[in-house]
């Protein structure tokens, strides 16, 4: 699932990027939308140990007597498929029923490439001030998309160059003529101003932003201004390799994300000297734990605990599962298992005409 979302927004970079594409702005929030919500599908299925039913919308089945059942079963779509959850679910259950942490910047950029995608049909191409915000939304949601593969699965995304062509190749390089823009429009880009005021105060470029503007300059350079670079090509040198994907497949939780497991699964749980004597005592046991070292040549560095989900069934012994039916638990019942200069773009007026913007 990782690879086909890694897919679609390679799509979406590919489809944003080529000289001539008259649907380039409303194709590329369908399919980074869409690459988002197979991002954080993948997440839950690391999470839940691959088991699908993590993805199924649960409902409870209306009986042949009218009452309704005991025991969730997965909603069927209009073919008799499983409906699996959207983007903003899966969203929800890895911040609130995994507690991993996800930057607020991240769900407000989400929130609006949704309502972009969602109003597309309504969008005209030549309206510039609509393009160049979505082309601020997209840079920040690709620099976001960026951070979150390689602290979530290791780093796949090297090999390939993760960016938006600045607006400028696209249109008349030092002006641009203003547009007037329909209801329609205006409004997502209201609906847009609302969550970019949050973040004006702040000038600062972190790890995850809402919008991001990419300036481009051309200037000329010196033949021997470039980057020096020097290549080896002795045999004997060590070759180092680093390979995660095993270590977070058996082990994909960490400390925070095992104790919002266990606070939801069990209804007398505390994290108290009790339960950390139980945690240190499972942790001596590969099968539930490992421990990566910073520095794996020192033990006496720091490191990190991760858990694999089965450590789940040990505290089963020692605490008393939640009895209210509202924290569905880890084992299902089902079996299927140029030079760029990025800045924070700043609010551009939202009047019915657009000056030139380019130019500046």
């Amino acid at each position: 699932m990782l690879e086909k979302s890694i897919a679609a927004m390679l799509s979406a970079i590919e489809v944003y990027n080529k000289p001539d594409f008259k649907y380039r702005e409303e194709t590329f929030s369908v399919l980074c939308i869409n690459a988002w919500e197979l991002l954080l599908k993948a997440k839950v299925l690391h999470l839940s140990s691959n088991k699908l039913a993590s993805l199924y919308v649960m409902e409870y089945r209306t009986l042949k007597t009218g009452e309704k059942s005991k025991a969730k079963k997965p909603k069927k779509n209009r073919s008799g498929n499983p409906m699996s959850i959207n983007l903003f679910e899966a969203y929800r259950i890895i911040t609130e029923d995994f507690g991993v942490k996800i930057e607020k910047p991240v769900s407000d950029n989400l929130m609006a490439l949704t309502e972009i995608r969602d109003n597309s049909i309504h969008f005209v191409n030549d309206d510039l001030l609509l393009s160049l915000k979505i082309q601020e939304l997209g840079s920040a949601s690709l620099q976001n998309y960026l951070h979150l593969v390689k602290n979530w699965f290791g780093n796949p995304l090297s090999g390939y160059n993760f960016y938006l062509m600045p607006i400028s190749f696209f249109r008349e390089f030092a002006e641009a003529p203003g547009m007037s823009l329909n209801s329609c429009e205006r409004k997502v880009l209201n609906y847009i101003k609302k969550y970019e005021e949050e973040y004006d105060k702040n000038d600062e470029i972190g790890d995850y932003n809402l919008t991001l503007r990419i300036d481009i300059k051309f200037q000329k350079v010196k033949s021997n201004s470039g980057i020096p670079v020097q290549i080896t090509n002795d045999s004997s040198a060590m070759t180092v390799r680093f390979k995660e994907e095993e270590i977070t497949d058996k082990y994909p939780w960490d400390y925070s994300v095992l104790n919002t497991r266990l606070t939801k699964r069990y209804s007398d749980f505390k994290i108290n000297a009790t339960y950390h004597a139980i945690r240190r005592e499972l942790e001596k046991d590969t099968r539930f734990a490992y421990k990566r070292f910073l520095n794996p040549n020192n033990q006496n560095a720091g490191k990190k605990t991760f858990y694999n989900s089965n450590i789940i069934r040990e505290f089963d012994k020692h605490y008393t599962k939640n009895g209210s039916g509202q924290v569905i638990p880890i084992e299902s019942h089902l079996t299927e298992r140029a030079s760029l200069d990025v800045q924070k773009s700043s609010d551009f007026p939202s009047d019915q005409k657009l000056p030139s913007l380019l130019g500046r």
